[in-house]
């Protein structure tokens, strides 16, 4: 199962919600996406807007792969969890929040600490989530542009 956050933050992060919507339908797993305040309502998917904290940790916990976006509480979980989070910051020009401070946030953490993967571009989650075996081996940050 692939868990896909997109947090609480009040703008909508549908160019995330809609891709990973539209890999569900192309592909045999189950994906689980918490949509926020995206207006995109997924079809294929299961979803809710928000989820019970205690849930969220359940979800965190079964998926085989966690996508939030560059909120620290989202990807801090997961690896508190032990899990490595696929992390695609949410960005200005989207309107998907009121500056780019997620995806400069994300590349730091990712370049001190080296135990996130980071996607800008949500075309690219596709090879990551196939070849995500491979970059969970790799011991330096990835950042996917």
């Amino acid at each position: 199962m692939i868990f896909v956050t997109v947090g609480t933050h009040e703008q909508q992060f549908n160019r995330l919600v809609e891709y990973m919507d539209k890999w569900t339908a192309e592909h045999d797993e189950e994906v689980v996406i918490q949509t926020g305040f995206s207006t995109y309502e997924p079809k294929k998917a299961a979803w809710s807007k928000l989820y019970p904290y205690k849930t969220m940790i359940e979800m965190v916990d079964k998926a085989r792969i966690v996508i939030t976006h560059g909120g620290p509480s989202s990807f801090i979980m997961p690896l508190q969890i032990g899990k490595i989070p696929v992390v695609v910051p949410r960005k200005y020009e989207f309107d998907e929040h009121v500056n780019n401070h997620q995806v400069d946030f994300s590349k730091d953490v990712a370049e001190r600490q080296g135990n996130i993967i980071v996607v800008e571009n949500v075309e690219k989650l596709n090879t990551i989530i196939f070849n995500f075996t491979i970059y969970m081996q790799i011991t330096t940050y990835i950042t996917i542009f």
